[in-house]
């Protein structure tokens, strides 16, 4: 029988896909969710769940009893909102990775894979490499970075094994669409089939390569599974084919069969203008391909977004820090 595999964020987007792809390889898959970003119906069936947070050991301590390999996908992954939201995103992202990295280890866990984000990068020279020294300069981005430092630190002194995996902008079904902080993708698609016009941050210009989750996932997987790629961080995504956030809107328009007419607001906070990654270490490493083009990833989200149906926005985190730079479509719930 095969040894249990644990998922943190396993009812989110990319957890639940990660546990159909080790479901389909023969593994017994646990998981955890606080469902504060996920959605039940997310959660494979097969998978062993339990609704709990990540910082509350006890109540998932008895899960990784027998597990072999755990994977950390749980996140407050709120870029944009962690410099007005710090305390909730911090405690969320580092203090849940603080807090599953040792639950794994007193339980004897051989691997860990850590999802950590492209926010790493700051304001780095496009595009990143894994050697570039970090420089994040969102708090999510210093959460992130502190919980890779944290995993390291704590792995390489108690013998266990870790990798480190950096996605970026992934899209796919599945994504939670209902909030309005974060997932320009489904934010935009929501909007649109609810016949509202796309909203975009400053004039559009942003640059982003978008991740299908399925390509991701591929990767992740050998991430827990290579006994010759440990101790690696590894940018996971694509490096061809970078767009603007202006052009993502008129593809999701072309999708759906609208007319793209954007609602322009005020650029964010420490918004990176241009955040492309460098996927050559993945390619090597773990056979990395883009297999899924953005506008295919787009038909994908909008097929899943038109079944499901599309929802009200759900503004349940509370802004911390309200001033003259927070986004009005926040503090005036605009989205």
């Amino acid at each position: 029988m095969s040894t249990p595999v644990f998922i943190t964020g396993v009812a989110g987007f990319l957890g639940s896909h990660l546990a159909d792809a080790l479901l389909a390889r023969g593994h017994i898959v646990r998981g955890i969710d606080n469902l504060d970003g996920g959605y039940k119906d997310n959660v494979p069936d097969g998978v062993e769940f339990r609704d709990a947070d990540c910082r509350d050991m006890a109540s998932y301590a008895d899960l990784l009893t027998g597990v072999d390999l755990v994977y950390n996908c749980a996140a407050a992954a709120y870029e944009g909102l962690s410099v007005f939201s710090p305390s909730h995103v911090y405690e969320h992202t580092c203090g849940a990775t603080v807090a599953v990295a040792s639950a794994s280890i007193q339980a004897g866990v051989r691997r860990i894979v850590h999802c950590s984000s492209m926010s790493r990068y700051g304001e780095g020279e496009p595009p990143f490499t894994e050697d570039m020294t970090p420089a994040p300069l969102t708090p999510y981005g210093i959460a992130k970075y502190a919980s890779e430092l944290t995993i390291r630190s704590l792995c390489d002194t108690h013998g266990v094994e870790y990798n480190i995996a950096v996605p970026h902008n992934i899209i796919g079904p599945r994504q939670r669409y209902c909030d309005p902080y974060r997932n320009v993708a489904a934010i935009m698609i929501n909007r649109m089939l609810r016949g509202e016009r796309p909203v975009i941050y400053g004039d559009g210009s942003q640059i982003r390569c978008f991740s299908f989750v399925d390509d991701v996932v591929s990767c992740l997987v050998r991430l827990g599974e290579d006994p010759a790629v440990r101790g690696e961080v590894v940018n996971v995504g694509p490096d061809e084919n970078p767009v603007t956030v202006r052009t993502l809107a008129e593809t999701i328009a072309e999708v759906i069969g609208i007319p793209c007419d954007p609602i322009f607001m005020p650029e964010r906070p420490l918004e990176v203008h241009h955040a492309t990654c460098d996927s050559g270490k993945a390619r090597r490493l773990l056979g990395y391909e883009t297999r899924t083009t953005l506008r295919e990833g787009i038909v994908s989200m909008v097929d899943f977004i038109r079944e499901r149906g599309v929802r009200e926005f759900d503004y349940d985190i509370e802004l911390e820090i309200v001033s003259g730079l927070t986004p009005a479509t926040w503090t005036e719930r605009l989205i």
